[in-house]
């Protein structure tokens, strides 16, 4: 049984595939490594950036208490001064 040039120029392609494909897979594996390692780094990023707006959420809370309590202090000193000028 004797090879013809059909044969030679198919198993040649199918050799010279097999070759292509196994380098893009390679390269494949390389790029979703890279995209892995890019989303645990955003992943951080956005971990960070909700920390720090949940910490200004708290220090807006703080600043209007304090805020507050100044208002009531105020609040109090001139109910005591009209229960004085009353007297």
């Amino acid at each position: 049984m004797s090879i013809d040039t059909t044969q030679i120029l198919l198993i040649s392609a199918i050799s010279i595939m097999t070759v292509i494909f196994t380098i893009v897979g390679i390269q494949l594996i390389f790029i979703l490594r890279d995209a892995r390692i890019l989303i645990t780094k955003m992943n951080t990023i956005v971990h960070e950036l909700n920390n720090m707006g949940v910490n200004m959420n708290n220090s807006y809370s703080e600043v209007i208490g304090f805020f507050s309590g100044v208002k009531n202090i105020f609040n109090l000193v001139d109910t005591l001064s009209k229960k004085r000028a009353k007297k």
